[in-house]
């Protein structure tokens, strides 16, 4: 069976590492010292529409290295700004075989990991939902969306394995073939990320108010018009295709109410992660979107 590495396991990388220890996958959480503090008594996760699990044997490991244990997937869950330290500490631990998925939001972080470790596979992975920690050992996926894999000729069995492997009623997880395309689609729905961080409110207050939606409506405008240019199709990755999106939050508060219900379908505590950044102190991933 694989092994797998969790590196950064922060809200994202610990919903992730939870829900493939739930499928009965190896892995290793490689996070802050007080995260292990909050998961050393397991971790109890829960979605938007009910499901629910509570998971246990976590494995914590900030030393071992490739004579050790041997990484078949390493899951690189840290901030785009945080990447390049990140890596660093991965030569020590990967070796040629090691596939290495990055997880970040906005675009290019991959490139980096392609330039520092050109002998290993790595393709990007998308991740469409928010997490939030209701308390200390209780993580919650409040939105929509399928977990999405990179797939291309190189790896696409390898992928295709471990979409079967992870999917899950807590985890949806597909793959895509054409990964660029579907990161500019993310990329529109991350707009939303800085107004929310400056609203300081959670997200589904936020789209309840037409001013905040009409600023975003106008930034997804801008990137439709520049993804227009670049001539990116994007794909649907919502309920609502992306060129109806920005028309939809510049209705009316009534109307948008009642055919946004899906759109609104978030847990009232969801925040963005760009939120959590400016509340904490933290530099901001605002240059990568």
């Amino acid at each position: 069976m694989q092994n797998h590495v969790i590196f950064g396991a922060g809200l994202i990388g610990c919903y992730l590492g939870a829900c493939i220890r739930h499928q009965g996958i190896p892995v290793d959480l490689i996070c802050r010292e007080k995260i292990v503090d909050k998961l050393q008594q397991g971790l109890m996760i829960t979605d938007y529409l009910n499901h629910q699990t509570q998971v246990s044997g976590f494995t914590f490991n900030q030393s071992f290295t490739k004579q050790t244990k041997e990484i078949d997937v390493v899951w690189l869950t840290v901030k785009c700004t945080d990447v390049e330290h990140a890596v660093n500490s991965l030569r020590d631990i990967v070796s040629d075989h090691t596939l290495i998925i990055c997880c970040q939001n906005g675009l290019g972080s991959d490139s980096l990991v392609k330039e520092m470790l050109p002998n290993n596979q790595v393709i990007k992975a998308m991740v469409p939902f928010n997490v939030a920690e209701l308390k200390a050992g209780h993580l919650h996926r409040g939105s929509e969306g399928d977990f999405t894999i990179e797939r291309h000729d190189g790896v696409s069995r390898l992928v295709d394995d471990l979409v079967s492997q992870l999917n899950s009623e807590l985890l949806p997880v597909t793959a895509c073939d054409d990964m660029p395309s579907l990161l500019w689609a993310k990329l529109q729905l991350n707009l939303g990320n800085s107004i929310n961080a400056l609203a300081d409110i959670p997200v589904k207050e936020m789209l309840q108010q037409r001013p905040y939606r009409l600023v975003i409506a106008a930034m997804m405008n801008e990137l439709l018009q520049v993804a227009e240019k670049k001539n990116i199709a994007l794909p649907k990755v919502t309920s609502i295709p992306c060129h109806w999106i920005p028309k939809v939050l510049s209705l009316p508060t009534w109307l948008f109410k009642v055919l946004a219900n899906k759109m609104l379908a978030i847990d009232p505590n969801v925040r963005t992660s760009m939120w959590w950044d400016v509340s904490q102190g933290k530099k901001t991933e605002i240059d990568h979107l």
